[in-house]
């Protein structure tokens, strides 16, 4: 990986898009959305291509232009300074979701707020009164796209767990994640529900168990 974990428990914002993006197949269309989810765009693994896509309409983005090369008229739907490779396109917003809609998108990385068991997706609205809805393009991507990875700290800062039982937040999609890459473990949702595939360094699966609001597998 790229980040250092010596004296470090479990992965950083950084490594956690890097493991994402490993597990992304060659040749894919993929969308990432806004968050620790724009940070897989700086990895593609050595030998694989992706063409990575925008809800504000681009089709090959590069990764984060150097400081001072920014173009203010080139950005993602995060409104962060992007490049564009060799061969990228330029189209319309609606364009852009007649892709997502159509089925067009292999791939699209997510943040969340909570995710269940069997794959409810909460990312957009805490529910609350005084909450400022975010949903953006979220709805459409969880119903369009053909996988949905989630990118998520295992706990908020007040140390609630994100991965639980049902979700209690209002829903952006039904049983459309399946695979999560938290600070702690990458874990795959199944229909047995919660299942580790891999643990970050330093951290046991006692550890996973605890700071999670469902019951969690053991790797296969």
């Amino acid at each position: 990986m790229s980040d250092s974990t010596e004296m470090k428990k479990g992965w950083s914002r950084n490594q956690m898009a890097e493991l994402a993006a490993h597990d992304i197949p060659d040749g894919s269309c993929v969308n990432l959305g806004i968050g620790i989810p724009e940070l897989v765009a700086q990895y593609v693994p050595e030998g694989r291509e992706f063409l990575y896509h925008t809800e504000n309409g681009l089709l090959g983005m590069g990764p984060t232009p150097e400081s001072g090369e920014e173009d203010p008229e080139l950005i993602n739907a995060g409104k962060k300074p992007v490049t564009a490779l060799p061969g990228a396109s330029y189209f319309h917003h609606a364009d852009s979701f007649a892709m997502i809609r159509g089925g067009h998108i292999d791939v699209c990385v997510l943040g969340a707020m909570q995710v269940s068991g069997n794959g409810d997706l909460a990312n957009w609205s805490t529910g609350e009164v005084d909450a400022i809805p975010a949903v953006g393009g979220a709805m459409d991507l969880v119903q369009g796209v053909k996988n949905i990875f989630v990118i998520t700290t295992h706990c908020t800062k007040t140390g609630d767990a994100k991965l639980v039982e049902a979700c209690t937040y209002p829903l952006t999609g039904v049983g459309v994640v399946s695979r999560i890459y938290t600070d702690l473990a990458v874990i795959d949702v199944t229909p047995e529900g919660f299942r580790v595939n891999k643990l970050a360094p330093g951290v046991s699966f006692e550890e996973v168990v605890e700071k999670t609001g469902a019951p969690v597998l053991p790797a296969a």
